[in-house]
């Protein structure tokens, strides 16, 4: 039997390699910003065309190389980090093993320009699918540019799997932001389609996070610094307040290299357990500084999953530092024992005399007696009622006599509810009680509870969205314009779009800084229109994000911004929100599936008795 086993040739296996280290566009522009970095770079311009379909190129003013290291850099496994095996447990540079510019030779039309400041010339290389079409020396300035067109030219089915503009753009731009929080003492840029997205100077971390993330950010950023014998953390973590219901904003570096990690992510939630609502999330920057022998970072292609040596032990250290963190900015509560352990006492009693309680007794009590009982306010408590009352969410003190008599038929044994005004089904009495976030009212089989908060959102939800099927929402103009901070990737999303968000009623200009907010749909008021913004963006970059959901979202963001008004307690208002809420076919469940109605039968109550 012959053999069958045989060498693959360079240019296969260099595009082999090429789909393990080149994704999509966005694997490009990390491999050659990070190459940048090592080359001592301080400034670094990134320029994307089409979503880095048409172009990539990254521009920056390092050492530069060599005429012969300009050639040797493209060969596989060439590198000039790595000299022994004991050299990749000791690594500080962002790349070691050599295959990046192979890769991406392999799958694209490249050239380079580099210069270093001793030599007069630059070598200007030309590579197309690995194969070197021109080499010569030329005028330019120190450093080097690497242009990257036509990714994924001679691999078609790779290109075919490329996603919209939109969403390849978004992945750079986090490749970006990653890069750029881990080297704040660095200046970057970012262009896409010759439009300025990131101008970022030389800083400190705090202001990086606000550059990129927007002024609102800083507000609500706690420092952390915390340094042991195994680990130092520092960077900031999020106030509960700013917590959002999507996991944008969350980093994690190691001696300046991102990484993911959700054994560490749960000890970060851990901190601020019962300081957040379930399934919400907080930002966090937090950078690891350890002993490079400890971690490994070969674990994984993409360099994003990192072993740790001592990984329970900077669990430990990590979640209780936040929550240190949290305590000295009076985040979470904590115990004083400074404080004199005698009770605290109103103001308005401090010279007040104390007096002895004194304890009434009526001799004439028999407990297997009903009694009705009416005090001098007019509450009014029917014995063994406590417990119905109770189970309903109510205290005795909630209701007046006169709110209970409009409900309950008053006997020397029992309380029952009226029924002899024969009300139909669906039909409501004039009569309510207002408790919390519930309207309580009669009905022909008991009593009947509403939710109103879900009631008025079910209720501005089809109104929006019945006149969103025939024609635009009504879009109030803003004498004052609002400035709705946002990164370039929200801004985008906002832009793409723009005809569904325009008919919603919402109008805007791009600024450097964000949006500026010129129309918004008239059922917001400016306390709302904050929230829901944010409502908007945060569905935009959620990683579920369904375009054909886009109207249902906006309209439900609308409608739970409008409900959070206080509710307006006129028996005309109650009477027309029943109304138009018993209009609608869906009036028993919220646009989010919560219940709005509930009934409770005689029976339930009877039983209570």
């Amino acid at each position: 039997m012959s053999d069958i086993i045989k060498l693959l040739p360079d240019h296969i296996a260099n595009q082999i390699a090429a789909g393990e280290v080149i994704q999509r566009p966005a694997s490009v522009i990390k491999e050659l910003v990070e190459n940048a970095i090592d080359a001592n770079s301080d400034s670094i311009d990134v320029v994307v065309k089409n979503a880095g379909r048409t172009l990539l190129q990254v521009i920056d003013n390092g050492s530069g190389m060599s005429e012969t290291d300009a050639r040797m850099a493209f060969e596989r496994h060439a590198t000039s980090k790595v000299t022994s095996a004991d050299d990749l447990f000791t690594l500080k540079t962002k790349g070691f093993r050599g295959e990046a510019l192979a890769s991406i030779a392999a799958i694209a039309h490249v050239h380079l320009i580099t210069k270093q400041e001793q030599n007069q010339l630059a070598t200007s290389i030309e590579i197309e699918g690995s194969k070197v079409i021109s080499q010569e020396q030329i005028a330019s300035k120190n450093g080097s540019s690497f242009s990257i067109k036509n990714l994924f030219y001679n691999v078609p089915a790779r290109r075919n799997f490329l996603k919209s503009d939109t969403v390849e753009f978004g992945h750079i731009e986090e490749e970006f932001i990653r890069i750029a929080l881990a080297h704040p003492e660095l200046a970057f840029s970012l262009y896409h389609n010759e439009s300025l997205c990131y101008k970022l100077p030389k800083a400190n971390l705090r202001k990086r996070i606000v550059d990129l993330f927007g002024k609102n950010i800083n507000d609500k950023l706690i420092q952390i610094d915390e340094s042991t014998d195994i680990v130092e953390i520092t960077g900031f973590v999020g106030k509960p307040e700013g917590a959002k219901k999507s996991r944008g904003e969350q980093y994690l570096f190691v001696n300046k290299r991102y990484f993911k990690d959700m054994y560490f992510n749960h000890a970060i939630n851990s901190a601020y357990e019962n300081l957040i609502l379930p399934k919400t999330y907080v930002p966090y920057f937090l950078f690891f500084d350890v002993n490079p022998t400890s971690i490994d970072v070969n674990v994984h292609p993409t360099k994003t999953e990192i072993k740790f040596e001592e990984d329970k032990e900077i669990y430990a250290i990590l979640k209780s530092t936040v929550k240190l963190g949290l305590g000295k900015f009076n985040i979470a509560p904590s115990l004083d024992f400074e404080t004199e352990t005698s009770f605290d006492i109103p103001y308005e009693m401090y010279n007040s005399i104390p007096t002895e309680p004194k304890i009434s007794i009526n001799p004439n009590y028999n407990p297997f007696k009903s009694e009705t009982t009416n005090n001098s306010n007019g509450n009014f408590v029917k014995s063994g009622m406590s417990s119905a009352i109770k189970s309903a969410g109510f205290s005795n003190n909630d209701f007046k006599r006169t709110d209970w008599e409009n409900f309950y038929e008053v006997t020397d044994d029992t309380i029952s509810i009226q029924n002899k005004l024969e009300i139909p089904e669906q039909q409501i009495s004039n009569d309510f009680i207002i408790k919390d976030n519930f309207i309580v009212t009669s009905s022909k089989s008991g009593l009947l509870f509403i939710h109103y908060k879900r009631a008025k959102q079910r209720i501005v939800y089809d109104e929006i969205m019945l006149t969103f099927v025939s024609k635009p929402l009504h879009s109030q103009q803003l004498l004052f314009p609002i400035t709705f901070y946002c990164n370039n990737k929200t801004q985008l999303l906002w832009e793409e779009n723009k005809p569904t968000l325009e008919r919603m009623g919402f109008m805007w200009n791009r600024i450097n800084e964000g949006l500026e907010m010129c129309g918004t749909p008239s059922e917001l008021d400016f306390e709302t229109v904050e929230e829901t913004l944010q409502s908007i963006s945060e569905n935009l970059n959620s990683d579920t994000f369904d375009k054909s959901e886009l109207a249902h979202q906006i309209a439900l963001n609308i409608s739970i911004s409008v409900s959070r008004k206080k509710l307006s307690t006129s028996k005309e208002n109650i009477t027309d929100l029943i109304d138009k809420l018993f209009q609608s076919q869906e009036h028993q469940f919220a646009p989010n599936g919560k219940l709005i109605i509930e009934t409770k039968s005689l029976n339930e109550f009877t039983q209570n008795f």
